[in-house]
């Protein structure tokens, strides 16, 4: 993706500290209509809610979808491990489809997908037609989670930290609100899981609505600009030779994997504890929460900050006490470590954020947006069962607790390495 191609909306001068050049535009470049600006921050609101509700709304309703299709144990399981293996095989696509189309049409063709699977899935008779179909869906998930970064860092390089957080916090509003709001809808809809799952592709469709005015902007920008439709030329640097891109990865697979166990077991360890079930569930309510507000304010004030290093130390802290607390007194202290947990999970929207900010343009960002998050997932992917067959191993969970708490130690290492002050452009010895 040339830096040429570029266009940028008019923002304020970026203050000196945030080492955020602005790309400058071609003037061969059409001007950019004043309804981009506020259409471009709706459709990237109404992604980023679209982004998790494919999960965990079938995580509320998994035990009557699994009945409903009648799946086996071993299919079950295979479900539940799909949506890191297609953040995974899907995300790695990104920059090659971002060249050839351009990030706002792949985006556009990302949310179309989600809106299909989420349509197609409820109407499957079979276990092999919903897995197809909910594979659909995730993979305009990869996409998009990929893209996101580098539609802000394009059309907003003056506010990564604002936009970064905005988006961060529909993505945990919509995670939030799948989860809670599901079985509820379910119930007042006639108490059909298929119902159930079908209500959110109505949110979906409606995130592609302004994608397409979006895409067309951005087609003709790029025509007018005089960008080859075939192969546009790959100025992107190769960021497996950039330590701070394997910091980046390394990280955010360390965290993913802390949330995915944080989701998949924390219920269970407030039940085994004596909590009752239907407080375990609000707990993990609470937990889940916490990304709202501080996904909004963490990007902000990492964007302000040359090195994000003292941001991963404090959330790895709040991490240890909360682990530590579940350790020493699970029951007493439940919300505590709830509230605890929640913030540190907050490490999803700073390694977001960094990935804005460790490079210098859009090509670099979506390289270093795809390779992060590919080999992240790919990382993540044995923690939750590792910490189920220690659990089921040792009949407790002192053994997968100190497991979590030793994995924040080279989390926190690793977010202090990507939290520096440099560039993969830097690193690699490419030219912008």
């Amino acid at each position: 993706m040339p830096d040429d191609e570029i266009q940028t909306l008019n923002r304020p001068k970026a203050a000196p500290h945030q080492a955020l050049p602005r790309p400058a535009a071609t003037p061969a470049a059409a001007p950019q209509p004043q309804w981009l600006g506020p259409v471009l921050i709706v459709g990237i609101v109404l992604a980023a809610l679209n982004l998790r509700p494919a999960i965990t709304s079938l995580g509320a309703l998994f035990e009557e979808t699994r009945t409903g299709l009648g799946m086996s144990g071993t299919v079950a399981g295979l479900i539940t491990s799909v949506p890191a293996l297609c953040f995974a095989a899907v995300g790695v696509t990104a920059p090659r489809l971002s060249r050839r189309f351009g990030p706002a049409a792949v985006v556009c063709a990302g949310m179309a997908a989600i809106a299909a699977g989420l349509l197609i899935r409820p109407f499957a008779s079979n276990a092999a037609g919903f897995l197809a179909a909910s594979a659909l869906s995730l993979a305009g998930i990869a996409l998009t989670n990929v893209l996101l970064p580098v539609i802000v860092k394009r059309w907003f390089p003056d506010r990564v930290g604002t936009m970064t957080g905005l988006y961060s916090m529909a993505l945990a509003a919509g995670t939030s609100l799948a989860a809670a709001a599901t079985v509820p809808l379910t119930s007042a809809l006639g108490g059909s899981w298929r119902t159930g799952l079908l209500v959110w592709a109505v949110l979906a469709l409606a995130a592609v609505l302004p994608w397409l005015p979006i895409a067309t902007a951005a087609r003709r920008t790029r025509a007018a600009a005089g960008t080859a439709a075939g192969a546009p030329a790959d100025t992107g640097p190769r960021v497996v030779r950039s330590r701070t891109a394997w910091a980046l990865a390394c990280y955010f697979g360390l965290q993913a994997t802390g949330a995915y166990v944080t989701m998949g077991w924390l219920p269970q360890i407030f039940r085994d504890a004596g909590v009752s079930a239907a407080t375990a569930g609000v707990l993990l309510a609470v937990t889940m929460v916490m990304g709202v507000p501080l996904a909004f304010v963490i990007p902000r004030l990492a964007g302000r900050m040359r090195n994000q290093g003292p941001i991963a130390v404090t959330l790895g802290l709040f991490g240890l006490a909360g682990y530590l607390g579940l350790y020493l007194a699970p029951a007493a202290g439940a919300w505590a470590w709830a509230l605890l947990l929640g913030i540190s999970n907050c490490a999803f929207p700073l390694v977001i954020t960094m990935i804005g900010l460790r490079a210098r343009s859009s090509a670099g960002v979506v390289r270093l947006s795809a390779f992060a998050q590919s080999t992240g997932y790919l990382i993540s992917i044995p923690g939750p069962l590792l910490i189920g067959a220690l659990y089921q191993h040792s009949g407790g969970w002192d053994l997968p607790l100190a497991l979590m708490a030793g994995l924040l130690v080279p989390q926190v290492a690793l977010g202090v390495l990507a939290g520096r002050d440099r560039t993969i452009e830097d690193e690699c010895g490419m030219r912008n």
